[in-house]
């Protein structure tokens, strides 16, 4: 029987964060799709981890995502998740993942008597969204309008392994009040490719501190408490709109308003199209 691993990542506490299952030896799996989204179906988090060692490597392993509903190219919690889970095996260091969106090396550590993980993301890339195409029909499921926007962070689809479509909120009461047309939404993200919407809001212009709030319809969650992939797009999204023009670490609090706190560090780097993550994860006793 496969056993399945559950985690939460991005938080020091199994209440909070995103959790995520992490099937260590998949190898079983291998090549039968609809087994591993069944699976990730019962497990019920937004994404299970699927690990395959790599031949002969050491700590290399070929990685699929599946959300209750279908693959994705590359998840960030999950990977934090799997990296916890394997440095708890075999003790901290430095893993490689083959994942759909190409490679992505994770360290792993001890911090504060907690394991803590920081993947480097692939290459990203940022483009502005479309008006007529994405901004709108978003603002319409969303039941936003254009005034709910902060002018200072322009709407963008951002890629760091996914696309993800990226939204500031001019207020905080704007971003904790998310009571969206499921249905909508979902069939935009569907058309238009996008694996999450990023909700941002930004309390300090002279910070770099923002909220985050991440639905998830086409992986059938309502909405994501820790969303890794995301982060690193958006770190992504900060230095090509020129956002940050230095070395420089991002924090991301994600989840409060699902009463599950996260908190995700983003560190961006001006010469270097790859963003790392990082964050805290802990075992989700059964």
């Amino acid at each position: 029987m496969t056993e399945v691993l559950r985690y939460s990542a991005f938080t020091t506490h199994p209440s909070g964060g995103n959790p995520a299952g992490v099937v260590l030896d998949a190898g079983a799996l291998a090549g039968d799709d609809a087994a591993m989204v069944a699976l990730a179906a019962r497990v019920g988090d937004s994404e299970t981890a699927f690990l395959t060692a790599h031949g002969t490597t050491p700590r290399r392993y070929r990685v699929r995502y599946f959300s209750p509903r279908a693959e994705v190219a590359f998840c960030g919690h999950a990977t934090v998740a799997a990296a916890v889970a394997l440095a708890e095996r075999d003790g901290p260091g430095e893993l490689v993942l083959d994942t759909a969106a190409g490679e992505v090396r994770v360290a792993t550590s001890t911090d504060g008597g907690v394991r803590y993980a920081t993947l480097t993301s692939v290459p990203t890339r940022s483009r502005p969204a479309d008006e007529a195409t994405e901004v709108a029909p978003a603002l319409a499921a969303l039941r936003w309008s254009g005034d709910d926007l902060d002018p200072a962070l322009a709407p963008h689809v951002a890629f760091a392994g996914n696309d993800h479509l990226v939204l500031a909120a001019a207020t905080r009461a704007r971003l904790a009040d998310l009571a969206y047309d499921y249905g909508a939404l979902e069939e935009l993200m569907r058309r238009r490719g996008w694996t999450t919407v990023h909700l941002v809001h930004r309390p300090d212009p002279d910070r770099l501190d923002f909220h985050a709030r991440d639905p998830f319809p086409v992986g059938g969650v309502v909405e994501d408490p820790a969303t890794g992939a995301a982060a690193a797009a958006f770190g992504g999204y900060l230095r090509a709109t020129g956002l940050v023009g230095e070395a420089a670490r991002v924090r991301i609090r994600q989840g409060e308003d699902m009463g599950r706190p996260s908190e995700l560090l983003v560190d961006i780097t001006p010469d270097d199209t790859r963003v790392r993550v990082s964050g805290h994860a802990v075992r989700i006793p059964a």
